[in-house]
């Protein structure tokens, strides 16, 4: 594996694991947070869809489960419609979630981006959702999502 190809991102959030495992994995939470519509079948093959990431019309990320440990662990395929460079399906998603602090240890791990244009894209998206993320499961709001907007040259 190319580490250099790799996103890791780590934030702490004042909520425990059961909390923000939900945000992860309910449809309803992850609106929260993250797209205009979302699906999710949690178990290792099941669906993970969600729509219009960003505010973007049609950019929509797509994978399935391939591993779940309730209120610990995530583990799904990842990738975008429509994106020759990174589709549905060839990229990695790791979630651990350590309980630690009186809340919440999140450790993310997204593996098999094909360039380093792609792994900054995401390092820069993962930055922002871990952040509304953070928000969000901890009981805030974390207010309409500007990422779309801090794209544009």
């Amino acid at each position: 594996m190319d580490e250099s190809l790799v996103v890791r991102r780590e934030t702490q959030i004042a909520a425990p694991p059961a909390t923000v495992f939900a945000f992860l994995t309910d449809p309803q939470k992850i609106l929260s947070w993250m797209g205009a519509e979302a699906e999710t079948e949690v178990h290792p093959g099941g669906l993970y869809l969600v729509k219009d990431v960003g505010g973007r019309p049609g950019r929509t990320a797509r994978g399935q489960f391939r591993e779940v440990v309730p209120v610990h662990r995530l583990a799904y395929s990842f990738g975008w419609e429509g994106d020759d460079a990174a589709p549905p399906g060839s990229g990695l998603v790791e979630i651990d979630l350590i309980d630690r602090d009186g809340g919440t240890l999140v450790r993310m791990t997204h593996t098999g981006l094909p360039n380093a244009e792609q792994c900054a894209n995401h390092a820069k998206g993962w930055a922002h959702y871990l952040g509304r993320l953070r928000v969000a499961a901890a009981g805030g709001d974390p207010g309409v999502d500007d990422f779309a907007r801090s794209l544009a040259v």
